[in-house]
């Protein structure tokens, strides 16, 4: 997959807000992006790291929980920077996003460049649909989403 980028949307759909990551995916796909693989995941830890394996670029869009709660705030975090977000946030998978780049990246098997561009949710119950905030956030989790893919595949025509 090289010079590809991979963007993964994790999440499900399901649990509200929780379907934040898939519905950036649905969102790209809507608009025929062709300049990434596409792909949802549920956020498993080893499925992510099948996932990703053979990508040299991924951006990851998803819902997180953080103890500020301020609902709809956008995050943008690097593969460096797991310790931190696993201490400071909670994912509602369960070994989350930040334990499993800390994972991987101990088993040497953290793609070359990682980025996650997450939107605090409020509400991860059953159910389906984003709460106000998160729905009001999505475009702006699409644009991060998209400057990620753009700045390592910049359209044809552009460098």
């Amino acid at each position: 997959m090289t010079g590809r980028v991979l963007v993964i949307g994790v999440g499900n759909p399901f649990r509200r807000d929780d379907g934040a990551g898939p519905a950036v995916v649905e969102a790209l796909r809507a608009r025929g992006e062709r300049s990434a693989v596409l792909a949802v995941s549920d956020g498993d830890p080893g499925r992510l790291m099948e996932l990703w394996s053979p990508a040299d670029t991924v951006v990851v869009a998803e819902a997180l929980r953080s103890p500020a709660g301020c609902p709809g705030r956008l995050h943008t975090v690097r593969a460096g920077r797991a310790a931190s977000l696993a201490a400071a946030t909670a994912s509602t998978h369960g070994l989350g996003l930040a334990e499993t780049m800390a994972l991987a990246a101990a088993l040497d098997r953290l793609p070359n460049e990682l980025i996650v561009h997450a939107v605090e949710g409020v509400d991860f119950t059953a159910g389906v649909g984003l709460t106000s905030p998160v729905r009001a956030a999505l475009p702006g989790l699409v644009r991060l989403v998209t400057a990620s893919m753009r700045t390592v595949c910049p359209p044809h025509g552009r460098q």
